[in-house]
């Protein structure tokens, strides 16, 4: 696998498994999309391995193997792997943080044995490997305006908190089938709601109700996130900014629906991510002129 090439199968994995982030990437100056792309590449392939409903070997091992290859990888070994090459690569050159890397990789390890959480801290705890850290390692590459990379990383946590609780309150039903429950158990208690409540067809009352609390919660994490988005360079903003309000529209989609996540899956409509993107289309390609200008020397 050249690195070209892995750069390559990233941005598929991306197009495939995130359409809306990917869209907002298209809103990134070209040099940075493929480094953002490797890094969720790499997020996504390790994902399928514990979440994936085709896959059929030991998932264990073969994210025990990921492990194996990756800390290999970034010890400048030559690996045999389809997201590695490109994934360490952007590790390196950006100097992202291997903690955030190894956290990662614990909370989907945790995927594997863990199906329930008791409380809200306790999901918040898992969220920081599977969400927060995906933030954080996102960071060097959107780069942080000077002086600014420390005041950025609790935004950028925070955001892929938000994300993340986004897609936790769309997939109830899907990731019941997986067996996993990611709505606090005290939560279920608090409104009178059972686990079987959430295989039925369509959201009772006391469902939509404790939806609609959760719902709060990921909208003060957007709350939290928001500010970050300034602490940014230019060229980064307009990617964000769309991908904050696609995911945010996300959880819109979802309210509109009195928090009935059981009768369909929530969708940004086609027509709506369009206008998202081309609303921040031409503060993207001014910002990436303004950069290239600082950076190109005339003669």
């Amino acid at each position: 696998m050249t690195l070209t090439a892995s750069y390559e199968q990233c941005r598929r994995l991306n197009a495939r498994y995130g359409r809306s982030y990917y869209l907002a990437t298209r809103l990134l100056p070209a040099w940075k999309r493929p480094h953002v792309h490797a890094l969720y590449g790499f997020a996504r392939y390790a994902d399928e391995i514990v979440d994936s409903f085709s896959m059929t070997g030991d998932r264990e091992a073969a994210l025990h193997g990921l492990t194996t290859r990756m800390t290999a990888a970034l010890a400048g070994e030559p690996v045999d792997d389809p997201v590695l090459p490109a994934f360490t690569h952007t590790v390196r050159s950006f100097g992202v943080d291997h903690a955030d890397i190894h956290a990662f990789l614990r909370a989907m390890g945790a995927d594997l044995t863990v199906t329930r959480y008791a409380t809200y801290e306790d999901l918040l705890s898992y969220m920081e490997g599977s969400a927060a850290v995906i933030g954080t390692m996102m960071l060097p590459v959107l780069e942080a305006m000077p002086g600014a990379a420390e005041r950025a990383r609790e935004p950028a946590r925070q955001l892929g908190l938000a994300f993340q609780l986004t897609n936790f309150l769309r997939d109830v039903a899907e990731d019941l089938e997986r067996g996993r429950v990611y709505l606090p158990l005290e939560d279920l208690e608090k409104f009178g709601v059972d686990v079987a409540d959430l295989r039925r067809p369509r959201a009772t009352p006391a469902v939509r109700e404790l939806l609609a609390f959760e719902a709060d919660r990921a909208r003060d994490h957007y709350r939290q996130a928001l500010a970050g988005i300034d602490l940014l360079v230019p060229s980064s903003r307009p990617c964000i900014r769309a991908a904050y309000e696609l995911y945010g529209g996300i959880l819109g989609e979802i309210e509109a629906t009195r928090h009935d996540v059981l009768v369909a899956r929530a969708r940004v409509p086609r027509r709506r991510r369009l206008s998202i993107f081309a609303r921040h289309l031409l503060a993207a390609s001014a910002a990436d002129r303004a950069e290239r200008r600082v950076h190109v020397k005339v003669p």
